[in-house]
C-alpha cells in the first residue's frame, strides 16, 4: 500500500508520526485544503512528469501553474504529464496519492520555487486521504530532493 511506503520512507527522517489520514478524499487541492484546515496554496502538490531522462516529479504549490515555457527552459522538453493509467506503476503512489516519499528509484524529484513563500506545507503521503505537514528544509530532507526549480507561475495578489 503506497501510505505504508511513503511511511517507511518519512520513518528514516523521524516525520512518520506526523501523517494525518482522513476520513475524507484529498486528492485535489482544494479537498485537500478542506481536510488538513489550510489554505489551497499551503497544498504542495505532487505533478509527475516525463522526460527524456524518465519520470519526475515537481512539488509546487497549491496555486502554482505549470509555466510551460519555464518548464521546457528547465527540462529541455516540453512538459507532458504522466497518463493516469502510468502514474502508480512509474512513481509508486497513484493518482491523487502522488508525493515525493516511498518512490520507485530512478524518480528525479525537484522542489519549486513556488513553496519558499511558506513555513510549512503539506504534501501527501501515498494516498488520496492523506497528507503530512513539514517545514521547507524538513521537505528538502525527506524528499531527497535534486534541486529547486523554477517552472510554475502563480496568481498575482
Amino acid at each position: 500500500m503506497s501510505i505504508e511506503r511513503a511511511r517507511a520512507h518519512l520513518t528514516k527522517y523521524g516525520f512518520a508520526e506526523r501523517i494525518r489520514e482522513f476520513e475524507v478524499s484529498s486528492a485535489t487541492v482544494a479537498l485537500a485544503a478542506e481536510a488538513v484546515g489550510t489554505e489551497p496554496e499551503r497544498i504542495a502538490k505532487t505533478l509527475s512528469f516525463l522526460t527524456h531522462d524518465g519520470p519526475i516529479l515537481v512539488v509546487a504549490a497549491g496555486d502554482a501553474r505549470v509555466d510551460n515555457k519555464k518548464y521546457k527552459a528547465t527540462f529541455h522538453n516540453k512538459a507532458k504529464m504522466i497518463p493516469f493509467e502510468d502514474v502508480e506503476p512509474l512513481i509508486g503512489h497513484g493518482v491523487g496519492g502522488v508525493c515525493p516519499f516511498g518512490i520507485e528509484k530512478g524518480v528525479a524529484v525537484y522542489l519549486d520555487e513556488s513553496l519558499k513563500r511558506f513555513d510549512t506545507v503539506f504534501p501527501a503521503a501515498g494516498t488520496a486521504a492523506s497528507a503530512v505537514e513539514l517545514t521547507i528544509p524538513e521537505l528538502e530532507r525527506a524528499s531527497e530532493y535534486l534541486g529547486w526549480v523554477d517552472v510554475t507561475s502563480v496568481p498575482e495578489e
